[in-house]
C-alpha cells in the first residue's frame, strides 16, 4: 500500500501539490480564528449575590444576610458549594455548581431562591446578580472628551454633567449591544441629580416636617391619565402632565396651604 501511494504522489505530483498548498491555507485560515487564549478560563459554574447593606457591620452583614440567603440557597439541583464574604456595608455569595451546569439554568435557580428569601432579608436591602464574568475577563477603559472649542445646540460649551449625560443616554446603550460586553460602569464626571436641601429654621418657622416635603415632591412628580374623548370617529387622549423637569418647577411645588 505504501509503494502504491508513492507511486501515486510521484505520478501525479501537481495534484499533490496543490492538495498540500489548499491544506496549508486552510490551516492559516482556522489558525487565525481559534478560539485560544494564553491563560485558558478554567472558572467553574458559579453564580454571585451581592448585597449592598450601607451601615450594617460585618457581623451584622453575616447574622441578617448572608447567612438567611445560605439557608435559602441550600438544597439547589447540582449545587457542589458556597462561600460568603461579608464585609462592611456588602456581602457577597459565591455559588459553585457542578461542571457541565448550564449557566442560565443555574442563575434562574438562583434567581428563584432570591425570590423566595426577600422577606427574611431587611425591606430596604435587595440582593442582586453579579454578571456573567469571570476573573479572566477583560476589562477596557476609555474617556468621552468634547472636541476643542465644540459648542452644544444652543450654543455652551460642553460641561462634565454634560459629558457624563451622553455617556449614560447614547454610549453606553449602545455598547450594551456589542456580543461579549457584559456590563458598562461609569467613573468618574458629575451625573445630573437635583438636591431638594430644606432650611431647618423655616421648616421649625412654618412647623413642617421632611416627610411632608418628601411626600410633596412625590405627589407633584406624576402623569395621570383621564380616558379618552370620541369625537368625530376619533379618539382624544386626556392626561395630566405632572412630571418635574427643571429646577423652577420643583421651587413651585405647594407643600401646604394654610388659611
Amino acid at each position: 500500500m505504501l509503494e502504491s501511494l508513492i507511486g501515486f504522489s510521484i505520478r501525479h505530483r501537481l495534484l499533490v501539490l496543490l492538495a498540500v498548498f489548499a491544506l496549508a491555507a486552510l490551516g492559516i485560515y482556522n489558525f487565525q480564528r481559534l478560539p485560544i487564549d494564553a491563560v485558558p478560563d478554567i472558572t467553574n459554574v458559579q453564580v454571585q449575590i451581592n448585597t449592598e447593606a450601607a451601615g450594617y457591620s460585618p457581623l451584622e452583614v453575616e447574622q441578617r444576610v448572608s447567612f438567611p440567603l445560605e439557608l435559602e440557597l441550600s438544597g439547589l439541583p447540582k449545587l457542589e458549594y458556597y462561600r460568603s464574604l461579608s464585609r462592611y456595608g456588602l456581602s457577597q455569595i459565591t455559588v459553585v455548581f457542578e461542571d457541565g451546569t448550564d449557566l442560565y439554568f443555574a442563575r434562574q435557580l438562583v434567581g428563584e431562591r432570591l425570590a423566595q428569601a426577600r422577606g427574611r432579608l431587611p425591606a430596604e436591602l435587595a440582593p442582586v446578580l453579579a454578571p456573567i464574568a469571570t476573573g479572566l475577563g477583560e476589562i477596557f477603559l476609555y474617556t468621552v472628551e468634547a472636541e476643542p472649542n465644540a459648542k452644544q445646540a444652543d450654543g455652551r460649551p460642553f460641561t462634565p454633567v454634560d459629558l457624563r449625560e451622553l455617556h449614560d443616554w447614547v454610549v453606553k446603550p449602545q455598547l450594551r449591544q456589542v456580543p461579549g460586553v457584559v456590563e458598562v460602569n461609569a467613573i468618574g464626571g458629575y451625573e445630573k441629580q437635583y438636591h431638594v436641601l430644606p432650611d431647618p429654621g423655616k421648616l421649625l418657622q412654618y412647623n413642617l416636617t421632611l416627610d411632608e416635603i418628601r411626600a410633596a415632591l412625590e405627589q407633584n412628580n406624576s402623569n395621570q391619565g383621564a380616558g379618552y374623548i370620541e369625537r368625530a370617529g376619533e379618539q382624544y387622549l386626556v392626561r395630566s402632565p405632572g412630571q418635574l423637569n427643571s429646577a423652577d418647577e420643583i421651587r413651585k411645588i405647594v407643600v401646604e396651604t394654610r388659611d
